[in-house]
């Protein structure tokens, strides 16, 4: 036996120590990721109501008693302007220079109406969301998604019965 084993041996388990504490310093901050908070979208769909309540007999109260609400999570004031929110089947409401205060959320009616800081129309004589599903979707300015909301089963997979149009 050399009198270098001793050495070689007291150098190989320090370097299986060290490697062992560079590993577990590694895994630390992924495991501590694990636990953070989920990020909250921004801006986000908060709430859908495509099945106006009551007769759907196309009148304006009908239309307008079909919404979505746009929610902005943030303090700060978002600017909408140029982003799009669209159904499965194309129809798109492009908001146009309006700024969503922080903390604010306003709702897209589909009928006739006047615009204000919470409710803005698109002004359609039609239905826009299917009440047996559909998805509404929200586009930035640059086309990127944002967000979604489906509900029903989904139309792409065979079914294209609308609820009302």
């Amino acid at each position: 036996m050399s009198v270098f084993a001793p050495v070689t041996a007291r150098r190989i388990a320090a370097a299986a120590l060290t490697a062992g504490a560079l590993v577990s310093v590694v895994t630390l901050p992924a495991s501590a990721a694990d636990h953070a908070r989920p990020e909250r979208p921004r801006v986000k769909i908060s709430d859908v109501q495509y099945d106006s309540p009551g007769r759907d007999d196309r009148s304006n109260r009908s239309l307008n008693r079909e919404w979505v609400e746009i929610t902005n999570n943030t303090r700060r004031t978002v600017n909408l302007d140029g982003w799009t929110l669209e159904d499965e089947d194309g129809h798109t409401y492009t908001f146009d220079h309006y700024r969503l205060e922080g903390r604010a959320t306003v709702r897209i009616h589909t009928g006739i109406g006047r615009d204000t800081d919470s409710d803005l129309y698109q002004d359609r004589r039609h239905y826009v969301w299917d009440n047996r599903s559909d998805t509404a979707t929200l586009r930035n300015d640059r086309g990127r998604f944002v967000d979604d909301q489906s509900w029903g089963h989904h139309r792409h997979s065979g079914g294209h019965g609308h609820g009302h149009r």
